[in-house]
């Protein structure tokens, strides 16, 4: 695990070189086809070479879900572990490593007027009225999540008004799953924030010479895709569609999609200084692939 940007699909293609492994992709974004250089996904070289499990296995007109997710990573364990090989879990959406891990919460669907109503009020006062609106009924997750993250504001302010729970509440009773491993969780942490925000602006430069505007407008151009779709909601091609709906300029896209991109590390940041028995690693020099190996060893060894 890891914030984006921090190599954590370098390390593991590393790996792979020392120990049987099986690469399971854990990204909302990446099991997307024809989503490929926004997501930082592999080029097909190094998917020959390092394949990974859960890359390009769903069109972007589909919305992706958690519990999908975590029926499709147990079975791509169960299929490694039978093959006598180490299941990796590799990614950093981490509530899908969360709902694998600990459960998922049984949330309220969504209710059509509600959602209407809550769409009326962000499009009449504002993100950060929402936010505030959030945070005097769900103060926790209003410190998680950023104002500008409308969507999953207004989900949770949604969820807190159909039940009268907040979505910590939820949580705290979810269902849990019964895995038939014992996880080992890592996490790739930056040197610093600002070598990481760096990264990050230096990464999307490189997207977007690598042709990631046509990308966009390859998927704009489609017809069956819209702004609400998980798909499009993904950092980058949220902003690229603003973009070619001529809402903002190309230097304010290229500005909003990397602070987008440093409020994603943030928010990633924050799940794992409270994720429990995580084994820490810094990824500046070969130490972090010691690491892993040896603790991964060790483990096997107890």
């Amino acid at each position: 695990m890891g914030p984006t940007a921090v190599g954590k699909t370098a390390l593991a293609m590393q790996l792979s070189q020392q120990l049987p492994i099986d690469i399971i992709s854990v990204d909302s974004a990446m099991v997307y086809r024809g989503m490929d250089i926004g997501t930082g996904k592999p080029t097909t070289v190094e998917l020959a070479q390092y394949p990974h499990k859960l890359i390009d296995i769903c069109e972007p007109n589909y919305a992706y879900s958690a519990a999908q997710f975590c029926n499709d990573a147990r079975l791509a364990m169960q299929q490694s572990w039978q093959q006598q090989r180490i299941p990796l879990l590799v990614g950093g959406t981490m509530l899908y490593f969360k709902a694998l891990q600990f459960g998922l919460a049984e949330l309220p669907t969504a209710d059509i007027t509600l959602r209407a109503d809550l769409q009326q009020q962000a499009e009449q006062y504002g993100a950060q009225f929402m936010h505030d609106k959030l945070a005097s009924l769900d103060p926790e997750s209003a410190q998680r999540l950023n104002a500008n993250d409308t969507q999953r504001v207004q989900r949770a302010l949604e969820i807190n008004l159909l039940t009268g729970k907040s979505l910590n509440e939820h949580f705290k009773l979810q269902s849990s799953i019964d895995l038939d491993y014992e996880l080992f969780s890592f996490a790739i942490m930056p040197t610093s924030r600002e070598e990481l925000h760096q990264k990050i602006a230096i990464r999307f430069d490189q997207m977007l010479a690598a042709g990631f505007i046509a990308e966009v407008e390859k998927l704009y151009q489609r017809g069956d895709l819209n702004p609400d779709l998980p798909s499009m909601r993904a950092v980058g091609y949220r902003q690229a569609w603003d973009y070619f709906e001529q809402q903002i300029d190309f230097a304010t896209m290229r500005e909003q999609a990397i602070a987008a991109t440093r409020q994603l590390a943030k928010r990633q940041h924050t799940w794992l200084r409270s994720w429990p028995k995580i084994i820490n690693i810094e990824n500046s020099n070969n130490t972090a692939l010691d690491t892993l190996i040896r603790s991964v060893l060790h483990s096997r060894d107890n």
